[in-house]
């Protein structure tokens, strides 16, 4: 083979590659694709100067990489709003149709994936990066290669970032996990699980043998002149990517109602998971003149698919304790599969849920699962009952402990800190950063510590040693001096921490700060006449807080001992948030925790969720659901700039 012919080979085998990935056509045999791979391979290694970017061999993984790089899009990628019905999709065209006349709309499926963006220069593909937070995602390029449906070259000579998803297909993803479950490996909650987890392998020919799919759904920085969103797409198209299984441009809202109802009738039918239909203006003159929220795309929409609803039956009960304490109960159903899923538990949330709906074991079920949120029962259905039913009765001692439980009500909590099933996260969260903030003791650091019987709650970890952390597996003699000495570390931490370490149901980081600014270390003596005097904090948090006390007194003295908290009250500026209620979301140019701290330095109380009671709601990039909650009931809004601006106005 000279090298004429090495290339020539080349392009025969993407073009066998390009039918089988993309246009699912074969036009080759196997043995004929190998045979000519395998020339391939002997001459390149003959002649390592002659291989070329776009060869079928550069889509192998070689060296496993020891982690991902940031990597920043060239423009952002932003996320979709979500509309649920008929009612909600015409009143986003009432608004768009307010921002341009005369607008037609390009319909394509959802695809439930990883986002992924590709970026092209000069043809070749020179990076490829998750989509992240939309501005900064991780360097994956070397895994992207190995993606059949991914052109290493395509015929456009401007540089160009192409957005796509990258799915993993029904019947590929069933043999994945039977492989998995050979191994006695965890398997792929779903499709998208499995998509998500493959890009994101260090070894690259674990992906690679993954079967992922990309396919397209738009460009971001381009130099294109088409005029309309669909002229793209086919041109994308055209330099060797996958198109949709079906799309439309439409001209009228009765027309993308008719499309996504024919979408929904065969979704199951798709080879690919899809959760949706995207509606975007077709006019890219209109799209510009639109613009964008805070948060989404105004020229743009996802109509998210119904939920889907199976009929299974409720087999048993099984109760999770949480680090909290809280008892959790969880319904065991028949196996149902819905949308891929193979579903075998089902959400019940508590005790009042469960007598509200009436629900015995062995009842017949309906049980709903949407998008990502856990499959929970929404109605029982009574007509089937046979008499074999039996009542759930509610717990009365912990199923780990047996302890007595505290029934609230809505809430049953075990309070025994050292219940084994607390053990492990409740000293997890206690050393975090918002409590002890004690480095290297980590999850599974606490947990290597329980199963070697060293620790069996929070007081346990001022008792190490060194000489038994040495003697652990992969316990290195710095690594056990360092844990040793960010212990002693936290000794004599603020007073609130300590508090909030203890994982009281109802008192976070903002109660915690409260009770200690009013009564500091005297906290463990209070009544709950005392406690509901404080601003923000009512009957069920002090009922809760007096119990726990009572109920690990013995131990909260020991830690006070040991760990010996401080108390100091701290001075609070005039500022206009003295005595506001302030809620921080969205990316900030700041740590979270910085501009959290100044808050509290001017007065603030600073939560972490909207309500009437909110006076500002401060955000910055992407911010979510709580920017939509605070619009919603009226709470005045800050951009971070804003809010800044405010503070260096301060005399």
């Amino acid at each position: 083979m000279n090298k004429n012919d090495y290339l020539e080979t080349v392009k025969i085998l993407n073009r066998y590659a390009h039918h089988y990935y993309v246009l699912d056509d074969a036009i080759a045999s196997d043995e004929e694709y190998d045979t000519l791979y395998k020339s391939v391979e002997i001459y390149e290694s003959e002649n390592p100067l002659h291989v070329v970017s776009n060869s079928p061999t550069q889509r192998v993984g070689g060296a496993i990489q020891d982690g991902f790089n940031k990597a920043e899009h060239r423009a952002k990628m932003w996320s979709l709003e979500d509309v649920f019905d008929q009612d909600e999709f015409e009143k986003w065209e009432e608004r768009v149709r307010k921002l341009s006349s005369n607008i037609s709309f390009y319909c394509e499926p959802k695809y439930d994936g990883a986002s992924l963006n590709l970026i092209y220069s000069k043809g070749e593909l020179i990076q490829a990066i998750t989509r992240g937070d939309g501005s900064i995602g991780e360097d994956v390029t070397q895994n992207a290669k190995t993606i059949h449906s991914i052109p290493l070259h395509v015929e456009y000579d401007e540089d160009i970032e192409i957005r796509g998803e990258v799915v993993i297909f029904k019947d590929n993803f069933e043999k994945i996990n039977e492989i998995r479950l050979s191994k006695g490996d965890t398997l792929f909650a779903n499709p998208r699980n499995a998509a998500a987890g493959s890009m994101r392998q260090l070894d690259a020919s674990i992906t690679a043998s993954r079967n992922l799919v990309f396919l397209p759904y738009g460009v971001g920085q381009n130099s294109l002149t088409f005029e309309l969103q669909s002229e793209t797409m086919e041109f994308i198209y055209s330099l060797g990517f996958r198109a949709p299984p079906m799309s439309i441009t439409c001209s009228t809202s009765e027309e993308v109602e008719k499309f996504y109802d024919e979408m929904v009738g065969c979704r199951d039918e798709f080879e690919m998971m899809l959760d949706g239909m995207v509606t975007k203006i077709d006019s890219l003159s209109s799209q510009a003149q639109m613009g964008y929220t805070v948060k989404f795309p105004r020229f743009s929409v996802a109509y998210k698919f119904p939920a889907v609803e199976k009929v299974t039956k409720v087999k048993d009960i099984i109760l999770q304790v949480g680090r909290s304490g809280v008892v959790t109960p969880v319904s065991v159903v028949e196996p149902v599969n819905i949308d891929g899923v193979v579903v075998e538990r089902a959400t019940l949330h508590n005790f009042d849920e469960i007598q509200r709906k009436d629900i015995r074991l062995n009842d017949s079920v309906i049980i709903l699962r949407s998008g990502d949120v856990i499959p929970k029962i929404i109605k029982v259905l009574e007509d089937r009952r046979t008499g074999d039913e039996k009542e759930i009765l509610r717990p009365k001692s912990c199923p780990i402990c047996s302890s007595e439980l505290l029934d609230e009500g809505v809430l049953i909590k075990c309070q025994n800190l050292t219940c084994n099933a607390r053990v492990v996260n409740s000293i997890t969260y206690a050393a975090s950063k918002q409590c002890l903030d004690i480095d290297g003791l980590g999850e599974k650091i606490v947990k290597t510590l329980y199963d070697e019987k060293l620790i069996t709650n929070i007081l346990d970890i001022y008792s190490l040693k060194y000489e038994d952390l040495i003697k652990i597996d992969k316990f290195k003699e710095k690594k056990s001096q360092n844990l040793l000495d960010s212990i002693e570390k936290s000794k004599g931490c603020e007073c609130w921490r300590f508090l909030n370490a203890l994982a009281i149901e109802h008192i976070g980081e903002v109660a915690s700060k409260q009770i200690c600014k009013k009564f500091g270390v005297e906290f463990s003596a209070l009544h709950v006449e005392q406690l509901e005097a404080i601003d923000g904090i009512g009957k069920e948090m002090s009922e809760a807080f007096v119990e726990f006390i009572s109920v690990n007194k013995e131990l909260i003295e020991k830690l006070l001992d040991t760990i010996a908290p401080t108390y100091e009250v701290a001075e609070v500026k005039e500022s206009p948030f003295s005595s506001l209620s302030v809620v921080l979301t969205g990316t900030m140019s700041k740590p979270r925790g910085e501009i959290k701290a100044l808050l509290e330095s001017l007065g603030a109380k600073v939560g972490s969720s909207v309500s009437k009671k909110t006076d500002y709601l401060i955000y910055g990039e992407d911010a979510g659901s709580k920017y939509d909650k605070a619009l919603s009931l009226g709470v005045k809004t800050l951009t971070q700039s804003e809010f800044e601006k405010m503070i260096n106005s301060m005399p």
